[in-house]
């Protein structure tokens, strides 16, 4: 399994480089789909060769691991598709579209509620149906035409996560296009925004912490791209961040502790605790 968490981390780096280029969404989701198939081949080719040693590590490799690649081969596609079609000229035209690519993601959630509601409580007690190649009739493979599918490489619900995460990302896309087209829009809620929260410390710290939350996945179910996680952590603390991905490779980079602002985190927080306990 170590072997398949590799090569996901190695994609993770190769993508987020591809995002710090600050390419054309075309250029980007183009280079994007040929990253995420050369992932997937890789670790299709790797459970060919391998065997789980139980349905909890084949529940893991399904729906932590291979939905990494798998959701950002249908986000990079679905933006490509957006691309070509969008209207080439005339504001109202392409608002027209992007509002209508919205109540296509609203349908695609609300017929999916059961399962997102399952997912986003956390939920594990369907797992081994959802997430193992165990033949069921009640949970049948529904297939999603247009992306990376192979039955022995495949679940009932895999390709569903995938796709849930892959359209999180995707609202986010739609939203940032309506802005660039409507500026004004969000003006009311730029206005409400807490300006007196500034970052005091320093910005190597907080790509430390940015990196640490999206490595956990724990905001929006890790369906958030490290660009729009430090946007929104950008916007939320009144900074800007320099290449972040420049910092994050200084920091895997350091001698000693890689993790010095994480770790006087954790002791200062734990000196607190005993400070109050006594």
């Amino acid at each position: 399994m170590k072997e398949a968490e590799a090569r996901v981390a190695a994609f993770t780096r190769e993508l987020q480089a591809l995002q710090e280029a600050q390419a054309t969404p075309l250029k980007c989701a183009l280079e994007a789909i040929a990253v995420c198939n050369k992932t997937l081949s890789s670790l299709q080719h790797w459970v060919d060769t391998h065997d789980f040693e139980s349905i909890p590590s084949e529940i893991y490799f399904f729906k932590s691991l291979k939905s990494e690649p798998m959701s950002h081969l249908i986000y990079y596609t679905e933006v490509r598709t957006c691309e070509l079609q969008k209207p080439k000229a005339g504001k109202h035209y392409q608002v027209s579209f992007l509002q209508k690519e919205l109540k296509k993601l609203n349908k695609f959630f609300y017929r999916n509620a059961d399962f997102v509601h399952y997912m986003e409580l956390g939920h594990t007690y369907l797992d081994h149906q959802y997430f193992s190649r165990t033949q069921n009739p009640e949970y049948p493979v529904n297939p999603l035409v247009h992306y990376y599918q192979f039955p022995e490489f495949t679940t009932s619900h895999d390709m569903l996560w995938a796709k849930v995460k892959a359209m999180n990302r995707y609202i986010h896309y739609i939203r940032e296009q309506l802005e660039a087209l409507q500026p004004g829009q969000n003006f009311k809620w730029k206005q409400d925004k807490h300006k007196v929260l500034v970052w005091t410390g320093s910005k190597t710290a907080l790509v430390e912490l940015i990196y640490a939350l999206y490595s956990d996945q724990v905001i929006n179910h890790g369906a958030l791209d490290l660009k729009q996680l430090t946007s929104g952590f950008e916007d939320f603390f009144n900074i800007k961040l320099q290449h972040p991905y420049k910092t994050y490779t200084e920091l895997k980079e350091r001698k000693g502790s890689r993790t010095k602002f994480l770790n006087e985190l954790i002791l200062k927080l734990e000196q607190k605790m005993l400070a109050e306990d006594a």
